[in-house]
């Protein structure tokens, strides 16, 4: 089979395409005949070396933690009713998903429901769950006035949908014109570009005599403490992440004397089991509530794909498809 390996941390130039052999199940697994890959910002991190949540794998590897497609075997242990069925798996911290067959636990799978695509359910088993979290957190009441950073990304697209669906008024901030269109269509009601300079100006002037009471932030860094500062007294700020690279300065003065109140989505503080957060983002998509946006790459540029998430080019979720 042909899947992508990497034989030294670096640039996006390391993933390469290569011929291997194909997995065989081990006790409690099934061999997934991949139909799509999901990548992640964080995919990038781990290539490249950088800082991640958790330990560096060890190399070489096949990367990738997200995988849609049929069963195509099963390894002793693992409930054989499910050769030939349409799964999607997260593989946790494992990798092997850039590939055109990998290997899951046969514990991690979902069925896939029949008129959901399966870059549609790799999306929502990683980014989806990450969403219904944050989303679980943020509360969402229809006398909000919602401010999402990074509005045109995987989460930030779902977040936007959700805003709109529970009758809250939504800002949609994204990076250049293509972008803020993308956000404006997806049911934002003021969609802005965060690579002016002026940008939180403009929100002030578009939400006129509106209070912004929720931001859900995942870019942290100075676009992020931008919009906390646009966060009215009383405000609530939900951090998903920081694709900065820094996260957001939150001050006692912030917390104390503007009575703002920072959680976070992330880590220790998801809010349920994954597997109940995986089972509701897949619902969620097959009954139409959150519909991902999707950046299709081929297997053979998943090194064209790390380089335009980490130069911020991508609209939505980015998956490979073998």
């Amino acid at each position: 089979m042909r899947a992508i390996r990497q034989y030294e941390f670096g640039p996006a130039e390391n993933l390469l395409l290569e011929q291997v052999p194909d997995p065989e199940p081990g006790d409690g697994q099934v061999v997934i005949e991949v139909e799509a890959a999901g990548v992640h910002l964080i995919d990038t991190s781990i290539r490249s070396g950088g800082r991640t949540p958790f330990p560096l794998p060890a190399l070489p590897m096949t990367p990738g933690r997200e995988v849609a497609g049929r069963v195509v075997a099963t390894g002793p242990g693992a409930d054989p009713g499910w050769l030939g069925r349409r799964a999607v798996a997260h593989l946790g911290l494992t990798s092997g998903g850039y590939a055109e067959r990998a290997l899951a636990a046969a514990t991690s799978l979902h069925e896939i429901p029949d008129h959901l695509s399966a870059p549609t359910a790799v999306a929502m088993i990683g980014t989806g769950r990450t969403a219904v979290s944050v989303l679980d957190r943020a509360a969402l009441t229809e006398a909000d006035t919602v401010l999402v950073t990074a509005a045109a990304g995987g989460l930030g697209t779902l977040f936007v949908q959700a805003a709109q669906r529970a009758g809250a008024y939504v800002v949609g901030v994204a990076g250049g014109p293509a972008k803020v269109e993308q956000v404006r269509r997806n049911g934002a009601g003021t969609a802005v570009d965060y690579t002016a300079a002026d940008w939180p100006q403009r929100v002030r002037a578009e939400l006129g005599e509106r209070r912004l009471s929720l931001v859900i932030d995942g870019v942290g860094g100075p676009a992020g403490r931008a919009a906390l500062e646009l966060l009215a007294p009383g405000g609530r700020f939900v951090i998903c992440g920081w694709s900065s690279g820094s996260a957001t300065e939150i001050t006692t003065a912030d917390l104390y004397t503007r009575g703002i109140t920072a959680s976070s989505a992330l880590g220790p503080a998801v809010t349920r089991p994954l597997r109940e957060l995986e089972e509701q983002a897949l619902r969620e998509a097959a009954e139409g509530r959150l519909t991902p946006l999707i950046a299709e790459f081929p297997l053979a540029d998943a090194a064209a794909a790390h380089r335009a998430l980490e130069d911020r080019r991508t609209v939505g979720k980015v998956v490979l498809l073998p």
